[in-house]
């Protein structure tokens, strides 16, 4: 995040946006809310921060992959790719799609964009590794790191 700030020339609130973050973790553990993740594999293995900073994102993925609340899939490097994300995106129950660029978040709305997001997220999910196969991808991505 500090990276990032410091691209953009923004205010450095990066303190403030950690403890945000680390407030909004509770919503793993409470209500009914179900969060299906979708990584590739490369994500797990760069290097955005220091070893320590890593291998602690790291290490709190696999922490938060046996919730209830969480589904975390990873595609792995040798997956055969059948689609591929061109951009981050996040889907809200099939009504909106929130895409993420370099410079801007949009939202949308629009019936058939939410529905082509939730096309490509489905075929992302069965290029994707789950449970132990996925953990194994995490703790490999920590052991590079020493």
């Amino acid at each position: 995040m500090k990276q990032i700030t410091t691209f953009q020339g923004t205010p450095d609130d990066v303190s403030e946006a950690v403890a945000a973050r680390i407030a909004r973790c509770r919503f793993l553990c409470e209500g009914d809310h179900r969060y299906v993740v979708l990584m590739e594999e490369s994500v797990l293995r760069y290097r955005t921060a220091d070893p320590d900073a890593m291998k602690g994102r790291l290490c709190h993925l696999l922490a938060v992959m046996p919730l209830a609340s969480v589904s975390l899939g990873i595609t792995p490097f040798t997956a055969q790719r059948t689609v591929w994300p061109l951009e981050a995106f996040y889907l809200h129950d099939d009504v909106q799609a929130v895409v993420e660029t370099l410079t801007a978040q949009i939202k949308v709305t629009q019936p058939r964009e939410p529905a082509d997001c939730a096309k490509v997220f489905a075929g992302l999910a069965e290029m994707a590794v789950y449970g132990d196969t996925a953990r194994a991808l995490v703790r490999v991505a920590i052991d590079a790191l020493e």
